[in-house]
């Protein structure tokens, strides 16, 4: 059995997926330590695994508009920027030295982040004798440059046209060299002070260096590139089991009688119920729908219920495997998580997010035509109810659902991970070893 050290920054809808993992590693008798945020120790140490605590240089909680100011009101490539530069480029050093202090006190047959904890990419600088493969979880949707896509952040939808690869060679070179070149030489400035070597991509490109990417969703949810990388693998996403479960009083109303909408916004960006919430349930209020919204917090789900209209539901939690059976449709703010477990049941989407790498999500789902993109995170209800209305009464959106639906089901994460891990460690033959490039692939030929 594997030694395998996990890595994963301190936000939530990037831990979530990783505990489960580091749970089935367990189980199957792998050696599995977890470095991440201080707020989650109870649910690794729950899951059988040894929690490690981030130093607090780099523990940070992404709950509190106070762990990095400034960032507030922002929005799509300027919230990106901001976020890339405090969230994973600023705390790079501090993670990466965390692996070293752990791997110097017990060796890792593997290291295993997820997608922001840069650290591990600083790790891959090192010579590949030297250092334990490294892996990396998909968490988020595939950040690489390619010359099929625009760059990530904008939300444009790919194009292998002549005029779309011309589009796409212009916006990553804005993004590359304008937009995010002090963000790269903030990097570059790091791996410097570390005693690493540059790192030889553009730093969204991160994902490129390591031995593999197993992105957590499936292939027909992601853009195709004809320059993907060989060491991306797509294994599907990891979905919490149902569990026991205690329905609340109006359960039996989910009896298909009338459709049903579900609306959410998320598990963290659930301070403003104005974003998506709010304008929700006032473009549904008089529609012959059952609305059943989430809220994350008991709280906020006692003010809401108290004054909902008749066909809302508010709880604080429900779980998904339980609920979406049940749904017809979800209006969410696209979090990455939410959207591939409403795709594993079928559910077509209306996404409204703007922050994050949401507003790529949300892209991603108009483009697989599972779902509407409103394009913005502060929909107004005229603009909700439509988009609802749409996806009630078209029928594609919902054989497009479904499609996805089953190759998700075809999907087997926690073995497919398992196997990666025991592969790599092994040193199977063939094992693919991810091109270094001098420039990133989108700034190559068309």
């Amino acid at each position: 059995m594997s030694s395998v050290l996990m890595c994963a920054s301190p936000i939530y809808g990037h831990v979530a997926p990783m505990i489960p993992i580091g749970h089935h590693l367990v189980e199957s008798g792998h050696r599995v330590r977890m470095i991440t945020g201080r707020r989650f120790a109870d649910a690794v140490t729950a899951a059988g695994i040894e929690h490690i605590s981030l130093p607090d240089a780099c523990d940070f909680d992404d709950r509190s508009p106070e762990a990095f100011p400034g960032g507030e009101g922002l929005t799509g490539v300027r919230k990106l920027r901001f976020d890339v530069e405090h969230h994973f480029i600023s705390v790079m050093p501090h993670q990466y030295r965390a692996i070293k202090e752990q791997l110097e006190r017990e060796p890792a047959d593997v290291v295993l982040s997820e997608t922001s904890f840069t650290g591990a990419y600083a790790l891959t600088l090192e010579p590949a004798a030297q250092r334990p493969p490294v892996f990396v979880c998909g968490v988020v949707p595939l950040t690489v440059s390619s010359r099929d896509t625009a760059p990530f952040g904008i939300g444009l939808p790919p194009s292998q046209s002549f005029v779309g690869r011309l589009r796409n060679r212009s916006l990553n070179f804005l993004v590359q060299r304008i937009l995010f070149a002090d963000a790269q030489k903030s990097a570059q400035r790091h791996l410097h002070e570390l005693g690493l070597p540059p790192l030889p991509c553009f730093v969204l490109d991160g994902p490129t260096q390591v031995d593999r990417v197993l992105q957590l969703t499936g292939p027909g949810f992601e853009y195709p590139r004809t320059d993907l990388h060989t060491n991306v693998s797509y294994v599907g996403p990891v979905l919490p089991p149902s569990g026991p479960f205690e329905p609340p009083a109006w359960w039996p109303e989910l009896d298909g009688s009338r459709p049903v909408v579900h609306v959410t916004q998320g598990t963290v960006a659930n301070k403003e119920l104005d974003k998506v919430v709010l304008p929700s349930i006032e473009a549904l209020r008089n529609h012959n729908v059952l609305v059943v919204v989430t809220t994350g917090k008991e709280e906020t789900a006692a003010e809401l219920r108290a004054t909902a209209p008749s066909n809302v539901r508010v709880e604080a939690f429900l779980p998904y495997a339980h609920l979406l059976p049940k749904v017809d449709v979800m209006v969410t703010n696209g979090g990455y998580g939410g959207v591939q477990f409403a795709l594993a049941h079928g559910v077509p989407l209306v996404v409204a997010g703007d922050t994050e790498e949401k507003p790529e999500i949300a892209a991603r789902v108009a483009w697989t035509g599972a779902g509407l993109n409103l394009r913005t995170g502060s929909p107004s209800p005229e603009k909700i109810r439509n988009a609802v209305d749409r996806l009630l009464t078209e029928p594609a959106f919902r054989a497009a659902a479904r499609r996805l639906e089953k190759e998700l089901a075809q999907c087997s994460p926690f073995e497919s991970i398992e196997r990666a891990i025991t592969e790599g460690t092994a040193g199977t033959p063939g094992f693919p070893t991810p091109p270094r490039r001098d420039r990133p692939a989108s700034l190559g030929m068309f």
